[in-house]
């Protein structure tokens, strides 16, 4: 069974930091492809940023470039976001999902996600 359990959300003054982690279990994870994906309240799930198997390749989408950052521990099976620099539009449960380009497939997701607000 796929399993995977989000940590480190909080609340967060805007220009603040967090490191989230995903812990994952139940598959490959050192042969797939990573993503995060969060989902603010009455919004569709958005794609924020995705990593190659072997992490040397990562990509993000425009709104968080210079301010997010993938990353992986395939010995550990652990993906991670360190988020620096947030902005009130982050505010959103965040997700990790198997796949990049075709993270739609493995919607929705089998863990809980995590909450980030980001507020004053």
């Amino acid at each position: 069974e796929v399993q995977l359990v989000e940590s480190g959300g909080g609340l967060v003054q805007p220009g603040g930091s967090l490191r989230l982690s995903c812990a994952a279990s139940g598959f490959a994870f050192r042969w797939s492809d990573m993503s995060w994906v969060r989902q603010a309240p009455g919004k569709g799930p958005e794609w924020v940023s995705g990593i190659s198997s072997a992490g040397g390749n990562t990509y993000y989408t425009d709104s968080v470039k210079g301010r997010f950052t993938i990353s992986r521990d395939n010995a550990k099976n652990t993906l991670y976001l360190q988020m620096d620099s947030l902005k009130p539009e982050d505010t959103a449960v965040y997700y990790c999902v198997r796949g990049r380009s075709s993270w739609r497939s493995n919607w929705p997701p089998s863990g809980q996600g995590t909450q980030v607000t980001v507020s004053s």
